[in-house]
């Protein structure tokens, strides 16, 4: 139907708008007949009627078809501008601004093209393009919002290849990002897993140092104690020595009082007696301050 200003879906369009208009114009005049008809089995009953008789039927039957065509143009009025709506909501996706012309509304030629492409109750368009004759319908539609929407159409296109191949690469890169994600959660697993048992052993190294540690120590401590006992053992055998020695010194120094006594004379004895007694009597004093060193250390 390119002739007539349409490409082929909105041929298509425009044949189903045709007929739904069509199918409902005759169940309208269906209606409108059924009014007359009911007129005439219901009040020409008789072979006679006055004046006043016909004025009345013809009045009753003229507010009932003066309803059915109101209530059809009305009907036909909003379909209309619902068609209008959808159209106009199509053409706002696409930025595009639709203008109409109401005289181009009551243009007979045009109004005959339709009522013509209407008598061949919708036939193909090769059957049209054969009758060469016949007047062809003005476009409706601009030629340059066609190719507006077409270039539209086509740049959509091209961005979304554009996008589709974006989405792609991202894609490759998020895989990529991915498996060196993966790959580098392994390495620092193993490394941790590594650092870890490092750590183990130099933990284990450590303890088992200081388990040697500790038993050196307690082995030096008991060596230290023995020592210490062998060392209080000989200061006490020292200390029992020293009393005996001071026992026989005071002894000694009773039989020289004794001899001074009687040879007092013998001066140089007692000295050396004397000499003897203040040696010992240090060297006890020594080994009391040997052994108080000794137990205040233990």
């Amino acid at each position: 139907m390119a002739e007539f200003g349409f490409n082929e879906h909105h041929q298509n369009e425009v044949i189903n708008y045709m007929r739904f208009a069509r199918s409902k114009r005759v169940l309208r005049l269906k209606t409108i007949d059924s009014c007359f008809e009911e007129l005439k089995e219901s009040r020409l009953v008789e072979e006679t009627f006055t004046v006043d008789e016909v004025r009345e039927m013809l009045d009753g039957l003229q507010a009932v078809v003066r309803g059915e065509v109101e209530t059809e143009l009305i009907n036909t009025a909003h379909t209309n501008v619902l068609l209008l709506r959808q159209l106009f909501s199509q053409a706002e996706k696409f930025y595009l601004r639709l203008q109409t012309d109401i005289s181009e509304l009551e243009n007979r030629e045009l109004l005959e093209q339709v009522a013509e492409f209407e008598k061949t109750d919708f036939k193909t368009t090769d059957k049209v393009n054969q009758e060469t004759g016949k007047p062809k319908l003005a476009p409706l539609n601009e030629g340059g919002v066609s190719e507006l929407l077409n270039k539209e159409i086509s740049r959509l296109q091209e961005e979304n290849d554009k996008l589709k191949t974006r989405l792609r690469t991202l894609e490759s890169q998020a895989m990529s990002a991915l498996d060196e994600k993966t790959k580098a959660e392994r390495a620092l697993k193993d490394l941790q897993k590594v650092q870890g048992e490092q750590q183990l052993a130099a933990h284990s190294q450590e303890i088992n140092s200081l388990e040697d540690t500790v038993a050196c120590l307690k082995s030096d401590y008991e060596r230290s104690l023995t020592a210490n006992a062998a060392s209080q053992k000989d200061l006490q055998e020292n200390l029992v020595s020293a009393k005996h020695d001071l026992l026989r010194v005071q002894e000694q120094l009773a039989l020289a009082e004794k001899e001074l006594e009687k040879k007092f004379q013998q001066t140089a004895a007692y000295r050396n007696m004397k000499e003897i007694l203040t040696k010992k009597n240090e060297q006890i004093k020594e080994i009391r301050k040997r052994l108080q060193r000794y137990e205040s250390d233990e």
